[in-house]
């Protein structure tokens, strides 16, 4: 059979680049930083924009995996085309920079003297970002790709759940995360959650792939590649937590997009380099044309996915800035089971009782986190209250200094 599943496993595992949050932290005229509109955390307009963000996330990502699925069923079949549009699209994050607004051209009052006189980052250093991460990101994208090659999508699907595993190991050791029992529960149950679609694809006989017809040496490198693909994401999502902690030091839309389309340009070259080395773009022509309802549609189906993809992950950036990675990667986790859901409806698959258990617990699993956040939020208003002014107040994260910052400066 075509290995059109095992390609959609792989996108719904897919990484990103993260976005930030909205307003007035761009570079003022004198070269300065201007301030960074505050929302502390736990308030009704924090909850609403995290909110915001989870819905582009999550509803980005199931278009973008189901345009996916709807480019395979129609007779697609390149590796290296699916795998460009996941940052292909990056271009048009254009139209949103120049509808965004300029920032201030002066400071606003009661920002406080330090975030006033904050320079800009270094063009170096975001040259370092872009190159950096972008790399990685194309990279990541390629083992994933090659990994598929070599292992059966059941067992891909199990092994890349232990993304999420990863980015706990990498946001404690790069972004001083902080656990608790609540956030705990939520990883290991999001993580099982992911694993049981990996059982499910072999028990309701989707689990067929071109891996079946795979030399017998490739499993243990199916397996490494699987595994390093996974930790190279969740390292990428912990970097640009860091990146923007740093360097950039503005949660802003406008920084956010420019970070966004940047990386995933790098990422982009990529993949074309790779789609050239390896010959595939001389079956583009061919793929075309033998494309179910012709060429028109098959250009619409692959626009359409590139800026799913990229939606999904401007809200999961903007989650990074606004919480954490762990956080983002945890709201990403709950699309993985809600991608079945909307394949039954759309393509006709089956609705196995494992689906319906690991949507189930995915739900469960980002609830606990949710809830874990609400507490800290009403500490920290209590902290406040109590004249503590929020900075002696340790949330679970590293959100706690944002959330001492906010309460500074309120």
């Amino acid at each position: 059979m075509s290995s059109h599943h095992a390609q959609e496993i792989q996108l719904q595992t897919t990484r990103g680049v993260p976005e930030l949050e909205s307003g007035d932290g761009n570079d003022s005229k004198d070269g300065q930083k201007s301030p960074t509109r505050r929302t502390a955390k736990g308030s009704v307009r924090w909850w609403i924009l995290v909110a915001a963000d989870m819905l582009m996330l999550l509803c980005g990502g199931t278009v973008a995996t189901l345009l996916s699925r709807l480019y395979y069923n129609s007779g697609g079949n390149s590796k290296w085309m699916s795998t460009l549009t996941q940052s292909g699209g990056a271009p048009l994050l254009l139209i949103p920079l120049l509808l965004a607004p300029p920032p201030p051209p002066t400071p606003t009052s009661g920002s406080g003297e330090e975030e006033r006189r904050q320079p800009a980052p270094a063009a170096s250093k975001l040259a370092a970002i872009y190159v950096g991460i972008g790399i990685l990101i194309g990279f990541d994208n390629l083992m994933y790709a090659y990994a598929l090659q070599y292992l059966p999508v059941s067992t891909f699907s199990l092994v890349a759940a232990t993304q999420l595993a990863f980015n706990a190991v990498t946001s404690w050791l790069i972004n001083a995360q902080r656990f608790t029992a609540l956030i705990a529960n939520s990883v290991v149950v999001l993580t099982f959650a992911a694993a049981l679609l990996g059982v499910g694809s072999s028990s309701d006989g989707t689990s067929s792939s071109s891996s079946s017809d795979a030399p017998r040496g490739k499993y243990a490198a199916g397996f490494v590649l699987t595994l390093a693909a996974s930790a190279t994401f969740a390292l990428i999502l912990s970097l640009l937590e860091l990146a923007f902690d740093k360097v950039v030091r503005a949660r802003t839309l406008r920084w956010v997009l420019t970070v966004q389309m940047h990386t995933n340009l790098v990422a982009s070259a990529v993949s074309v380099l790779g789609m050239l080395a390896s010959g595939e773009w001389r079956t583009i022509p061919a793929e075309m044309a033998a494309f179910k309802d012709g060429r028109i549609r098959y250009v619409l189906t692959l626009v359409g996915t590139a800026a799913s993809w990229q939606a999904a992950l401007a809200g999961q950036v903007r989650l990074i800035a606004r919480v954490s990675s762990l956080f983002a990667n945890a709201a990403g986790a709950v699309q993985l089971p809600l991608v079945p859901v909307f394949a039954v409806l759309l393509f006709g698959d089956k609705m196995t009782g494992i689906k319906a258990v690991a949507m189930l617990m995915a739900v469960w699993g980002f609830l606990s986190y949710v809830y874990q956040h609400y507490l800290d939020g009403r500490r920290a208003a209590a902290a406040k209250a109590a004249g503590a002014g929020g900075a002696q107040f340790k949330c679970c994260d590293v959100c706690a200094q944002r959330t001492a910052d906010a309460a500074s400066h309120a």
